[in-house]
């Protein structure tokens, strides 16, 4: 089992970066599962602030179930992974089983700030992208897909994202093995080649790929 731990701030581009290595993989034993899924079923009450839940701070996480599925998953067993619905800020009782497999990406705010869930990644990468940039993506995606008002992503912003973000998901970039800003073509033709070394699909040709060794 192959594991790619992608990490960055809300809208950094960490889904579209791992669809782009599965679409050149091209191999359905490379599943993508996503952080977001593991939210917990209602946000700890202690990390409200001004009244309205903290989705951005680590403790919203369910950790213990995120590590033994990817643990699980290593060991070539399938999971049952939580679905999480972005219109109701809920994790709901549907699950969707996933594996076995034998590589998964997992991409998140905080794919890399749990010292045993970042112990089990082969590869660590952080997407490390301006604040502009990463708020007017978040703005243009929560409006569009989520059903966000402009006022309360705004807000959500200054209140939570940012200073969670500064204090907590910023430091976790010392813990990637490569740290990739908004260009991410060429990022995604290296992982994607070492990925398909490991499933087999070619032979090992360049040296291309030995910074993700």
């Amino acid at each position: 089992m192959f594991l790619i731990g992608i990490a960055g701030g809300s809208g950094s581009g960490k889904t579209t970066f791992a669809k782009k290595i599965l679409e050149r993989v091209g191999e359905p034993e490379l599943v993508l599962l996503h952080q977001d899924s593991y939210y917990l079923p209602s946000p700890p009450p202690h990390l409200r602030v001004h009244g309205e839940p903290n989705f951005d701070h680590p403790e919203a996480f369910d950790w213990p179930l995120m590590k033994d599925h990817l643990e699980r998953l290593r060991l070539g067993e399938q999971v049952a992974v939580p679905v999480y619905d972005y219109k109701i800020s809920r994790r709901l009782t549907d699950t969707v089983k996933v594996g076995p497999s034998r590589a998964i990406i997992m991409e998140g705010i905080y794919t890399l700030w749990d010292t045993g869930v970042r112990d089990l990644f082969d590869i660590k990468i952080y997407l490390n992208v301006e604040s502009d940039i990463r708020f007017i993506r978040r703005l243009h995606r929560d409006v569009r897909e989520r059903g966000r008002t402009l006022d309360g992503i705004i807000r959500q912003y200054y209140d939570t994202v940012r200073p969670m973000h500064h204090e907590y998901l910023e430091p976790t970039r010392q813990y990637a093995d490569v740290a990739i800003g908004e260009e991410t073509d060429i990022a995604a033709d290296v992982i994607s080649a070492r990925v398909r070394q490991v499933l087999g699909l070619v032979t090992r040709p360049a040296d291309s790929e030995d910074a993700f060794s």
